[in-house]
């Protein structure tokens, strides 16, 4: 480092990290000694979904995702750093902002995922020196017995090799001690006030039919940001939850039928080795059981997308996927099912009751985001782009890794090779919702 180095500015761009604890890019910018100026851009869609008609993310999501990041502000204002919570391309905003405050380096985490990598591109092609790391990940990939190149194809294989070689799970990092904040002179203010982000109108919990009941500003057990994602955990762990996971995760109604972590993990307001540390922190006091298995290899399952996706990158988001072919649709009947499916007016009364609870609560059990996106493609014919597309805009828990992914294995156009997952909604409704229940609760005159 040059010994005027210390007095210049460095940019944090936050992405899918809304955390300090195990936070790779921060530790790298904090160990930097050199001030930050730290940014979040709000969720926008990019312009290969808007073209599907989810022009904006849900209300709902941006409540989470801006309850998340002001509690990630707080804490950076104990350590005297102010978080800007901007609107905008951040490959455009950041260059000029970064010419104001004479910074020259940005750091963040890296998503491999085609929009987020074209982004850091359009940033180095600014002339910025981009610093980005890894932060999400279960293991080092230095530790797994197979490159990404050699990523198993099917699931299984991957956990096998992963379990059979005992991979280790790194200990999550502990947050710097100390960062430095950086003074934004009076006349670049205006600046960056022209850029400020709002959360929407209304309260948190829009919906008290959610599934994912959460609250802000007050003490409650679901609350954002790691310090409520921390919280959430012991409650979690402290309860009868964990033994019953395997035998009521394909549940639909309530908090209780699966572990919910899944609105932290997305934002990044926790990391995944953070939530192992606490599982076998559990396992240690109790034994391991089904359900402490089975929310392992949920995990599991998480991490394998992440490692498709450094494999294959942009083919996961093309028509055909990673097949030889796209499935035929129809442009004009694509059009009216895809507003009858997402305004939850199909005339199936477990995938409108599915929409609507969507759309109203931004939340979906896995089991009905299944339901959902095969009768989206098989039933109606619809394009899985425009499926995964709606998902992202609604879903407060919206994860570009399994959201793409998860879209891919139900059309049978991933690695699976046993092709498409098209699911019998009379079987399932029989199965899920025998009374009734769930329909009742998310019928169109509740």
């Amino acid at each position: 480092m040059q010994a005027d180095s210390v007095s210049t500015p460095i940019i944090f761009w936050f992405r899918n990290d809304l955390r300090l604890r195990d936070n790779p890019a921060w530790v790298q910018a904090c160990a930097t000694g050199q001030p930050i100026v730290a940014l979040a851009f709000e969720p926008a869609m990019a312009a290969m979904e808007q073209r599907w008609g989810a022009e904006q993310p849900g209300a709902v999501r941006l409540q989470w995702w801006h309850a998340n990041v002001q509690a990630l502000q707080q804490e950076l204002s104990g350590q005297g750093v102010v978080l800007w919570i901007l609107r905008g391309a951040a490959p455009k905003v950041i260059p000029s902002l970064a010419r104001r405050v004479g910074a020259s380096a940005v750091y963040c985490s890296d998503i491999a995922a085609p929009y987020e990598q074209a982004e850091l591109v359009a940033l180095r092609g600014a002339g910025l020196e981009v610093h980005a790391r890894w932060g999400c990940r279960l293991f080092d990939a230095s530790s797994l017995p197979f490159a990404v190149e050699a990523l198993p194809a099917v699931f299984s294989q991957f956990r096998n090799a992963v379990e059979r070689a005992r991979v280790p799970v790194p200990p999550p990092l502990p947050a710097p001690s100390a960062a430095r904040g950086f003074a934004v002179a009076p006349g670049d203010l205006p600046f960056f006030v022209e850029c400020l982000a709002t959360p929407p109108a209304g309260e948190s919990g829009l919906d008290p039919r959610s599934a994912f009941l959460w609250q802000e500003g007050v003490a409650s057990s679901v609350t954002a940001g790691n310090a409520g994602a921390h919280r959430y955990l012991d409650t979690y762990f402290a309860s009868g939850r964990v033994a019953q996971y395997k035998a009521t995760r394909n549940g639909l109604t309530g908090m209780d039928y699966s572990s919910k972590w899944s609105p932290w993990l997305a934002v990044g307001a926790v990391s995944a080795r953070e939530i192992i540390l606490a599982l076998r922190s559990y396992e240690d006091r109790h034994g391991q059981n089904d359900g402490s298995y089975w929310l392992w290899f949920e995990l599991l399952w998480r991490e394998y997308f992440r490692c498709l996706h450094q494999q294959y990158g942009g083919a996961l988001y093309r028509g055909r996927g990673l097949g030889d072919a796209s499935p035929p649709v129809k442009p004009e009947k694509h059009q009216r099912a895809f507003a009858h499916w997402t305004q939850g007016r199909t005339g199936c009364e477990l995938v409108d009751a599915g929409m609507r609870e969507l759309a109203f609560s931004g939340y979906s059990s896995n089991r009905m985001r299944q339901i959902l996106a095969s009768f989206w493609i098989y039933d109606l014919g619809g394009d899985w782009r425009a499926g995964a597309a709606w998902f992202e805009s609604q879903l407060l828990d919206y994860d570009v890794y399994s959201n793409q992914s998860n879209w891919l294995y139900i059309a049978g156009l991933g690695t699976d090779p046993r092709g498409g997952r098209r699911f019998n909604v009379p079987k399932q409704t029989a199965e899920h919702d025998p009374d009734g229940v769930y329909r009742a609760l998310w019928s169109a005159a509740a």
